[in-house]
């Protein structure tokens, strides 16, 4: 099977890679810290390949109603950046992660909106009790990590309000993502891939400044 097929041997390759990654940690002061869960699990479309959870937000929320996010959320005080990403996926999606099922912590990225915002992946072997929160949660999407491996899912832009470039990435034929989530994603796919790609620097739509 090509691409990224959902077994053992692809999630003990995928942790070996976390165990080694060399996360870059925010080290400056004046942000709030918050973490997103990368959670991998099997397609939902009977390829066999492996995926990962993208949620969109229910329209009716106050911050960010109806935008494609990872599930995750502010950490409370005395919490892990691992805890709070567990947290929040139980309370976003009902999927109740052990500490063991973490593969590894990728870059934090900084937001213009004031937070420093860790990625969790980790691995779940059985989404059958994945429950959205109709409160939180709109839909919930398999976003397979092969479909993202093309030079066409992923795009960089300029704008004149900045020097950075703009991240866009493809998670369907017509629906395109922006960092902080999509620089998140990046990363991913770039370690997936074998290779370790810094995206702290990819710039986030003039939009979500605020």
């Amino acid at each position: 099977m090509t691409g990224y097929p959902f077994s053992v041997a692809f999630r003990d390759q995928l942790a070996d890679r976390c165990a080694s990654f060399p996360r870059v940690a925010h080290a400056g002061e004046g942000l709030k810290r918050a973490a997103v869960a990368l959670t991998l699990v099997e397609a939902d479309d009977g390829s066999g390949q492996t995926a990962f959870l993208l949620t969109r937000r229910a329209a009716e929320l106050r911050a960010h109603g109806g935008q494609w996010a990872l599930p995750g959320g502010r950490c409370d005080p005395g919490e892990s950046f691992e805890q709070t990403a567990l947290r929040e996926l139980e309370e976003e999606l009902g999927l109740r992660l052990l500490p063991q099922q973490v593969l590894g912590l990728l870059d934090d990225y900084p937001t213009r909106s004031g937070y420093a915002i860790t990625p969790i992946v980790a691995w779940l072997e059985d989404a059958s009790g994945l429950e959205p929160n109709r409160h939180e949660v709109a839909s919930v999407h398999y976003i397979r990590l092969d479909h993202l491996a093309g030079d066409a899912a992923i795009t960089f832009e300029t704008i004149p309000e900045s020097p950075r470039s703009v991240i866009r990435v493809r998670v369907a034929d017509d629906h395109h993502i922006h960092a902080p989530t999509a620089a998140m994603i990046y990363q991913l796919r770039e370690l997936v891939a074998g290779r370790i790609t810094r995206v702290a620097e990819l710039e986030q739509p003039v939009f979500a400044w605020r």
